[in-house]
């Protein structure tokens, strides 16, 4: 066993109640550019939408697998890999397409139809894919990992907020206009405040193992980004939607990875490493990305 598998990183409660209803808001102010409508302009562009489902949701953690059969990672850093791949699209994808100048309807209504699903995909997922890492089962039999309280723990967090902001959105339309700049502000604020939390509060753990966590989720991440524009073009789509389909392919939403790190896996440290810097360095070539697009 690696040293990092059996190490725990370290959340308090009082800082659990604060993980939840950062997330709930987070969730929240994405509600904010989505109206119920937009779920039926699937219509305008499926092949898609489909397209960036199968991204996200199969070929995604296929190639995961094959990144750890390659490096070979600590179990539980291969873990949070499976983690992460399992993760709905990010709160930042609807502003770095619209950065980008990409298809954001077609963000928009991708994105809210894989948050939504994450109900049943993100702990499926997760269960069924973590079975093919190698020497895992014992790590994966110390947890008591049941489907229906992570469905439940996504459903709090993720959608009740997420149509709570909808229902706003369709029914105060004004209300919301004056708000969204500021609650979205504060949603990428908070945000990155959770991130920094949990790597100060274990900052000896990640200057011990940041090198080979910086690397690995370099790759990971540049195949995440990859995976969509490219199985775009392979399908033929237009540019500005391959572009699209590679921030919601490879932005991930790690801070629900972190959460449920730290609700079900007692921080175990190599999913939790994984998921903290993942999600900066994340936001770092997302934005990276998007400006580079807008300018050509």
């Amino acid at each position: 066993m690696h040293p990092v598998d059996p190490l725990h990183l370290h959340f308090n409660p009082n800082q659990m109640i604060v993980l939840n209803m950062a997330m709930a808001f987070l969730m929240f102010s994405v509600a904010l550019d989505v109206k119920f409508s937009d779920f039926r302009k699937v219509v305008d562009f499926p092949q898609s939408v489909g397209v960036g489902l199968l991204a996200q949701y199969l070929v995604f953690p296929l190639l995961t697998l094959g990144i750890i059969a390659v490096f070979q990672p600590p179990v539980s850093v291969a873990m949070g890999m499976v983690l992460v791949s399992m993760c709905p699209s990010g709160n930042m994808t609807n502003f770095l397409v619209h950065f980008a100048k990409a298809n954001v309807p077609l963000s928009v209504t991708l994105n809210a139809i894989i948050i939504l699903t994450a109900t049943f995909i993100t702990p499926a997922g997760f269960l069924f894919w973590s079975k093919f890492i190698p020497d895992s089962e014992a790590l994966r039999q110390s947890f008591e990992i049941k489907f229906l309280d992570m469905a439940l723990i996504i459903i709090e967090l993720i959608v009740v907020p997420l149509l709570l902001g909808i229902w706003l959105h369709e029914r105060k339309p004004e209300f919301v206009a004056g708000i969204r700049v500021w609650v979205q502000r504060i949603s990428l604020l908070i945000f990155f405040s959770i991130l920094v939390l949990a790597l100060l509060g274990n900052s000896d753990n990640l200057v011990q193992y940041l090198g080979f966590i910086f690397l690995i989720v370099a790759v990971h991440n540049a195949v995440a980004l990859s995976n969509g524009y490219l199985l775009g073009k392979l399908f033929r789509l237009p540019k500005l939607d391959r572009r699209t389909l590679a921030f919601e392919g490879g932005v991930h939403n790690t801070a629900l990875g972190l959460l449920l790190i730290f609700k079900f896996f007692g921080g175990l440290g190599g999913m939790a490493l994984i998921a903290a810097w993942w999600g900066i360095w994340d936001l770092v070539t997302g934005m990276g990305l998007a400006w580079w697009w807008r300018r050509n």
